[in-house]
């Protein structure tokens, strides 16, 4: 039997239920390589067949192992990261100008990473990271973590439910698209970034600038 197989993954969830899909999909928000979407998958098409499982409470699994998991990789990248990018970033091309264009960029984009990560394979195991590196709010954090685990959740857990096999066979290469798109454009997002990064750094200067202005002409 390989691992992570079909038959692995019913065995987990037969002798652990719940628990195992919740850790599994936690640990995997964290950076773990591990199956947590394939998992969701086959423990809907499991409830729809078998009804051993409760579709309702595999969706919730999901959603509370996705919420935490993603909550605990970004309060590591918030305590750990931004003093490892200070100290080594250098080395990596991740100089302080870069690393304040990466805040600026994630403080008015963040929202849609952290929530559409949520259904990318790679994005769904650094997406917390990054947030919690480049310091995006908590609030802000917390909405699009809760909505996107909850999207995810209900969408796969839904499908395989009610679509059964055929959800749990197109499952593994509509991921794949789905991770090769959200690769692709993350290398354009960062070629364009590369390409425009003098003058994104110009603006967000001025930007600052202005602001610094705007707070020096109120109300005294």
């Amino acid at each position: 039997m390989t691992l992570f197989s079909h038959a692995w993954m019913i065995g987990l969830l037969h002798q652990y239920g719940y628990s195992a899909l919740g850790v599994i999909i936690g640990l995997e928000c964290v950076g773990l390589p591990l199956p947590g979407e394939t998992l969701l998958v086959a423990a809907s098409v499991y409830a729809g067949t078998s009804h051993q499982l409760h579709i309702s409470l595999v969706i919730l699994a999901a959603i509370l192992g996705s919420v935490l998991g993603q909550t605990a990789a970004f309060l590591i990248g918030r305590s750990l990261g931004t003093a490892l990018l200070h100290r080594y970033g250098r080395y990596i091309g991740l100089t302080p100008p870069r690393v304040m264009l990466g805040h600026d960029l994630f403080s008015r984009h963040g929202e849609k990473v952290v929530f559409f990560g949520r259904f990318i394979a790679i994005l769904r195991s650094v997406a917390g990271l990054l947030a919690g590196i480049t310091e995006m709010s908590c609030a802000r954090f917390t909405a699009a973590n809760v909505a996107g685990s909850v999207a995810w959740a209900g969408l796969y857990g839904v499908a395989g439910f009610m679509l059964g096999h055929t959800m749990k066979a197109v499952a593994g290469p509509m991921s794949m698209v789905l991770g090769a798109l959200g690769i692709a454009a993350l290398i354009i997002a960062f070629l364009l970034v590369r390409r425009h990064e003098k003058r994104m750094l110009a603006d967000m200067a001025a930007r600052d600038e202005g602001s610094g202005r705007d707070e020096g002409s109120g109300p005294v």
